[in-house]
C-alpha cells in the first residue's frame, strides 16, 4: 500500500517507520525543510526520533502533493493545534477512496471539534465514513524500538476500522478495532491533562496513592464526558482509555507528565515549555476539554482544576487542596 504521513514529528516519524518496516511504501511529510533534509541524508530524523535508521521504503518530503497523491491511506500526525491548516493542504491531492487516519490528540480551539470532526470538515461527508483515528498507550521511543505495544483504530464503518486495524498490525504493535470514534478520541485528549495532574502530585513529593486516584478519576470524568457526548463509557476503560491514562500519568517519557512534575517542583510554566522541543498537548488541551465538558454540562473537576493552574495562576498546593475538600458524593455519579 502507498501511505504518506503528514507530520514528522516524534509520533509520524514512528508510525511512518512502522508501516514501512511492514513494506508498505510510506511517504512521510516534513513541515521544515531543514529538518526533511537532515532525515533524508542521515536516513534518521535525529531531531525528533534519533537513533532510529529508516526502513528502505520510507521516503521524506516537504511536497504535500507529493506524500498525498496516490496515496492510498492518509496518517495525520501533527499537532492537534495545527491539525486544520496542515491537512487543508491535502484536499486537492486526496485519493476518493483513500483511508485517513488521525494519530493526534486533541481538541480544536474555538470549534472544540474532535480531530475525526476536523478532516470530516476538511475533506467533505465524501469522506466521513472512511475517518478514523488510532490512539492507545503508545510512546513512539518504545514503538521505534518494536517493544510490544497496543492500541485501538476506530472509525464509524466497522469494515473500515478492520482495514485500518490490518494495514497498522505489526508482530510487536498489536491493533484492535472499534466503532466508538467519540470514546477513543476524547480518552486520548483528555488523558493528557490528567498526566499534568498527574506529574504535579508527584512533583509535591505526595505517593503512589495519590497518583492511583488522579488516575482512576480521571477515568471517571472521561467516562462521565464520553456518555454525555455519545460514545461509549466502556472505552474509558479500554486501551484509549484507562491503558493510555496509566502510561502518561507514570512514562518518564511522557511531556505532559513531566510539565506537571516540574510545576509541582515549583517551576514556571513559560520557562518548561521554553525547554521543551515537543508538544505536551495537555497544555492547551486544559482549556479545549473544560471548554468542552462545560457546554455538555459535565463535571470535570481535576481537568478544570489544571486548567486553573497553567492558564490563571493557581498554585499546585491550592489545586489539591480544592479537589480534596470538594463536596462528597457517591463514587459513581452522572
Amino acid at each position: 500500500m502507498r501511505i504518506g504521513v503528514i507530520g514528522g514529528g516524534s509520533w509520524g516519524t514512528a508510525l511512518a517507520r512502522l508501516l514501512a518496516e511492514l513494506d508498505h511504501a510510506v511517504w512521510l511529510w516534513f513541515h521544515d525543510p531543514a529538518v526533511e533534509r537532515q532525515a533524508a541524508e542521515q536516513r534518521e530524523n535525529s531531531v525528533y526520533l534519533p537513533g532510529f535508521s529508516f526502513p528502505p521504503g520510507l521516503r521524506t518530503t516537504t511536497s504535500m502533493a507529493e506524500a498525498v497523491r496516490e496515496s492510498e491511506l492518509l496518517v495525520a500526525a501533527c499537532p492537534s493545534h495545527v491539525m486544520r491548516e496542515v491537512i487543508s493542504q491535502a484536499v486537492p491531492y486526496v485519493q476518493p477512496h483513500a483511508l485517513i487516519v488521525s494519530a493526534s490528540k486533541g481538541i480544536e480551539a474555538g470549534t472544540l471539534q474532535r480531530m475525526t470532526q476536523v478532516l470530516c470538515e476538511v475533506f467533505g461527508d465524501a469522506h466521513a465514513p472512511r475517518i478514523g483515528t488510532l490512539s492507545g498507550p503508545s510512546f513512539a521511543r518504545e514503538v521505534a524500538a518494536e517493544m510490544p505495544t497496543a492500541v485501538t483504530v476506530a472509525a464509524p464503518d466497522k469494515h473500515c476500522a478492520e482495514a485500518m486495524q490490518r494495514v497498522f498490525s505489526a508482530p510487536t504493535f498489536r491493533v484492535y478495532s472499534s466503532t466508538d470514534v467519540i470514546g477513543v478520541e476524547l480518552g486520548g485528549a483528555a488523558k493528557n491533562v490528567i498526566a499534568i495532574a498527574a506529574g504535579v502530585s508527584d512533583g509535591l513529593g505526595f505517593g503512589h496513592s495519590s497518583r492511583a486516584a488522579l488516575i482512576t478519576r480521571g477515568v471517571a470524568e472521561v467516562a462521565r464526558l464520553v456518555a454525555k457526548l455519545g460514545g461509549d463509557p466502556r472505552t474509558a476503560s479500554g486501551l484509549s482509555g484507562v491503558g493510555d491514562l496509566v502510561l502518561t500519568c507514570t512514562g518518564d517519557l511522557s511531556r505532559n507528565r513531566t510539565v506537571g512534575l516540574r510545576l509541582g517542583r515549583g517551576e514556571a510554566l513559560a520557562g518548561i515549555l521554553s525547554d521543551m522541543k515537543m508538544i505536551a498537548e495537555g497544555v492547551k488541551n486544559s482549556i479545549t476539554v473544560s471548554a468542552l465538558a462545560h457546554r455538555a454540562g459535565v463535571e470535570i473537576p481535576i481537568t478544570e482544576q489544571i486548567r486553573l493552574l497553567l492558564h490563571e495562576g493557581k498554585s499546585p498546593r491550592q489545586v489539591v487542596g480544592d479537589l480534596m475538600t470538594r463536596q462528597a458524593r457517591p463514587e459513581f455519579w452522572g
